[in-house]
């Protein structure tokens, strides 16, 4: 319940304060670039170097890749009828492809399935920031670079390397093998905890209810695709795999979670849709706790 209300404060506080013109209307983007360059690596050295890769692990580790490529394909299906924008269609994949497997995923994992069972939701959370760091990262760019096509290689690959969450992941999986985190680790911790508080903050400073009405198709697709078809293709892998037990449910409850935060910000920071990319995290948030928790009794029922 805590994490609940936490996720309410930092989003009504973004809200009002916005509202209430506190801060220049450009505010948020100082608030991303601590997300950027300062949580998310930490994010990366606390985490990955804990895994623990074994077969048991492979829903975890195969159901981001396959939310991404169902967002790609749905998203491609949605374009064919809708004839989007670049940057609305970006978008929509980014916030469709990439969940928000950390900071509401972790706390709904402990609620619902006990705190011991969340190095399965870990293992699923650090493949999202992986896959976020990467071919999410490198999506946003190609879609918001004005670059000649003659550059745009080696503007990608300049721009990815010089990632700084994915630096970060890097370094914790190379590092890892040759010294100990452990004693870094207390430092890490709080710079983690900064993360989510003060990206809900921004996604609160950028809420813009009225235009609700404007961005309605937009929304629901992504989250039909999100919070339904995202943790049905995911349960469909844990029938194909055989996967059963705990691995399994957190996999699917995972997969229900709403749209990735970060990722989310990232899209609206390079301008693909801002006001779109900011309500459909806020509103998969709150749609999300009922999703979830449907997907978590039909989880109990099969497994």
């Amino acid at each position: 319940m805590t994490h609940f209300i936490l996720i309410l404060i930092c989003i009504s506080a973004g809200v009002i304060i916005s509202r209430l013109r506190l801060l220049p209307t450009d505010a948020y983007k100082g608030v991303n670039a601590w997300v950027i360059n300062v949580a998310l690596p930490a994010l990366a050295l606390r985490y990955v170097p804990e895994i623990e890769w074994s077969s048991q692990l492979l829903l975890p580790m195969i159901g981001p890749l396959l939310v991404w490529t169902g967002a790609w394909l749905f998203v491609k299906i949605y374009d064919w009828k809708k004839q989007l924008s670049v940057g609305s269609r970006t978008a929509l994949f980014v916030t469709c492809g990439l969940g928000n497997t950390a900071f509401l995923g972790f706390p709904m994992v402990s609620a619902f399935y006990g705190e011991s069972e969340i190095q399965h939701a870990v293992v699923f959370d650090q493949i999202t920031f992986i896959t976020f760091s990467t071919l999410g990262v490198i999506t946003i760019l190609k879609a918001s670079s004005e670059k000649s096509e003659a550059l745009k290689f080696a503007y990608f690959l300049k721009k990815v390397l010089r990632f700084p969450p994915l630096l970060g992941c890097l370094l914790a999986l190379i590092l890892s093998r040759f010294t100990d985190f452990s004693p870094v680790n207390p430092i890490l911790d709080k710079l983690v905890a900064t993360m989510s508080p003060m990206a809900l903050f921004s996604i609160g400073l950028q809420l813009k209810f009225g235009a609700i009405k404007q961005e309605w198709k937009l929304i629901s697709a992504g989250l039909i695709y999100k919070l339904l078809l995202a943790p049905g293709l995911t349960l469909l892998l844990a029938f194909l795999l055989h996967s059963s037990g705990n691995p399994a449910k957190i996999g699917v409850f995972e997969a229900a979670m709403s749209s990735h935060i970060t990722g989310s910000l990232l899209a609206a920071q390079n301008g693909l849709n801002p006001r779109y990319c900011s309500l459909v995290v806020g509103m998969g948030i709150v749609m999300g706790f009922i999703t979830a928790t449907g997907w978590y009794f039909l989880m109990e029922h099969l497994f």
